[in-house]
């Protein structure tokens, strides 16, 4: 199976199944001399385990992690680092039902029809618990861009109708809201609605937003390594996303070129924009200024209302999912869209140390 590796200098590849053993990350390019302990990558899995509120599935894993390799005496020595989480609390009986029959909006189909043959049990590869190791590398990327000062905040943005109202932003209701949303009265409201699709046996979408500030200018490349063609692109691979947006994305479309264009000023002797509808890229580029993404997630595809497929015979049948699942996939997504976008950064930053004749001799004359 390719595709499972991310990155060219901070270079992640994950590894597991939703229903195998264990799960998890090994991770090349990690600067030696980082501080790292497995507090430091649980704080993050923390956020997206399951079974932590009454909108995540009732599914209960610890998600410890345990770092196999790459870390000696409380630091990372340079050589790939190896990071587990075993699966604790898997029911896969749940799932041998649709070991025959194909699911709405879910990858069994796809996955027959490339390999002949799929891990039915929670998805598999395609199954949201993947993410455990893109989120313990991102922990790391996270640690290492701070100490760069350099911060990358996600959040949910919209759950179904309710938005939230960015004027009343509150950085610690992320942590503290079930939804992850940084308005309390907007969580209240979508809690209220996702209620109502729960006991409609139904399930929503929503949106996701990352921001990243203190990245410097100068950061992507022009053509096929564009800092936000490669946002888009690990973003886009967390499963569910189905559009990501940067900046204003596509409300650009509708607007006259003087309306869209972001004027430059000075400040400080600073160069800085009145405006921020590029989202903080240009040209590939990141230009100083907070980059902006946003993520478009479907709605759980596993619900129990009676839908209708077809089976591996080819018939037509009506099915019931059973199972253990979110009524809405963006609150947990959220730490997810904040590791990948970390990741993306971390690795760009890297690559861009080679960009400029004058950096590269004075890293090795000092």
């Amino acid at each position: 199976m390719a595709g499972s590796t991310l990155g060219t200098i901070f270079r992640i590849t994950t590894w597991g199944e939703s229903h195998g053993k264990a799960l998890g990350v090994v991770i090349d390019g990690c600067p030696a001399g980082l501080e790292l302990n497995e507090r430091d990558i649980q704080l993050y899995l923390d956020r997206r385990k399951p079974g932590t509120s009454s909108i995540t599935t009732p599914r209960k894993e610890d998600d410890t992690v345990e770092i196999l390799s790459g870390v000696f005496e409380g630091k990372t020595t340079g050589t790939p680092i190896s990071l587990m989480v075993r699966n604790t609390s898997q029911i896969s009986r749940d799932y041998s039902e649709i070991a025959s029959y194909y699911r709405p909006g879910h990858a069994d189909y796809t996955f027959d029809a490339k390999y002949g043959f799929r891990d039915y049990r929670g998805g598999g590869r395609s199954s949201g618990r993947e993410t455990i190791g893109r989120v313990a590398a991102g922990a790391i990327a996270l640690k290492i861009l701070k100490a760069m000062g350099i911060q990358v905040c996600a959040y949910t943005r919209s759950i179904g109708p309710v938005e939230a109202d960015l004027s009343n932003f509150d950085p610690s209701a992320i942590l503290s809201t079930p939804t992850a949303m940084p308005d309390i009265r907007a969580n209240e409201e979508a809690l209220s609605y996702l209620e109502a699709a729960k006991k409609n046996t139904d399930s929503v979408g929503g949106c996701m937003e990352c921001l990243v500030e203190g990245l410097p200018a100068g950061i992507g490349d022009p053509v096929f390594e564009k800092l936000d063609a490669n946002l888009a692109k690990a973003i886009m691979s967390i499963g569910a996303v189905k559009a990501v947006e940067i900046g204003d994305g596509c409300a650009v479309s509708k607007r006259y070129g003087s309306e869209n264009n972001d004027s430059f000023r000075s400040l400080n002797h600073q160069t800085v924009k009145s405006t921020n509808h590029a989202g903080g890229i240009l040209g590939g580029i990141s230009d100083g200024s907070t980059v902006v993404i946003r993520a478009h997630v479907k709605p759980t595809p596993s619900i129990y209302k009676t839908q209708q497929t077809i089976n591996q015979s080819g018939e037509e049948i009506d099915v019931n999912i059973k199972g253990r699942h979110d009524p809405v996939i963006v609150p947990r997504a959220v730490v997810v869209m904040e590791c990948m976008t970390a990741l993306t950064v971390l690795d760009s930053m890297m690559i861009n140390m080679s960009s400029k004749l004058d950096s590269l001799i004075d890293f090795y004359r000092s």
